[in-house]
């Protein structure tokens, strides 16, 4: 297959769907994975609807070995993996005081650690040229206080990106985190579209002016 391949993990109708289109305008197909594939399904349909080529999968981004299976069928089928879009994060409203480990442990295990199975399986589907794209947020580095694990999550996916980046790179592979330094909303410059449109420009910049990690600040 020639033409490019981009996965959402942890799609959703916001930002996930959002890049979804962003990269689908662009000549890719879209593959949206979401918990469930009716979910999915229902996420890919308007891609469908408005001529582009798209399809929805479940995974469960809690088990790795499901995360494996999952991309690694979509390599099978598609014969390749250009863009791989790192979505998903844990929101549990407990502060540090409140929070346990083993809560801790599983919201960075989804918001960081899932990463890791999904890059591994996606590695022999990665051609030269191919983009790994991570959703960062502003709580890596202002975390709040009553959502302690959000802040923990982002600054291990952005520190994990880094590590991937210069392994990946030797091979024309390259990792980005592109930190939204703001609420999401439905309009404005935090909307999923103008966001969607910088994660593209990320991923768009040559070798030479690479960095794997960008700020986004509307």
């Amino acid at each position: 297959m020639t033409t490019p391949v981009c996965v959402v993990l942890g799609a959703g109708p916001g930002l996930g769907l959002a890049v979804a289109r962003r990269f689908a305008v662009e000549g890719y197909f879209a593959v949206l994975a979401a918990r469930k594939a009716e979910q999915a399904e229902s996420l890919a349909a308007p891609l469908l609807d408005e001529g582009h080529g798209a399809e929805g999968v479940g995974v469960d981004l809690n088990d790795p070995e499901d995360v494996s299976g999952v991309i690694r069928g979509i390599g099978e089928r598609h014969g390749r993996i250009d863009v791989l879009h790192f979505n998903p994060s844990a929101w549990r409203e407990k502060d540090p005081l409140h929070l346990s480990v083993p809560e801790l442990l599983e919201d960075v295990a989804l918001g960081a650690g899932a990463l890791l199975p999904a890059v591994q399986a996606a590695r022999p589907f990665l051609p030269s040229g191919a983009r790994l794209l991570v959703t960062g947020s502003a709580a890596a580095d202002a975390p709040w206080h009553g959502a302690a694990s959000l802040g923990v999550q982002k600054a291990a996916v952005r520190n994990l990106v880094t590590s991937l980046d210069a392994t990946l790179a030797p091979d024309g592979i390259r990792a980005v985190a592109v930190q939204v330094n703001g609420l999401l909303g439905k309009d404005g410059p935090f909307s999923p579209a103008p966001i969607a449109d910088a994660m593209w420009q990320a991923v768009s910049r040559p070798d030479a002016t690479w960095t794997p990690h960008v700020p986004y600040d509307g």
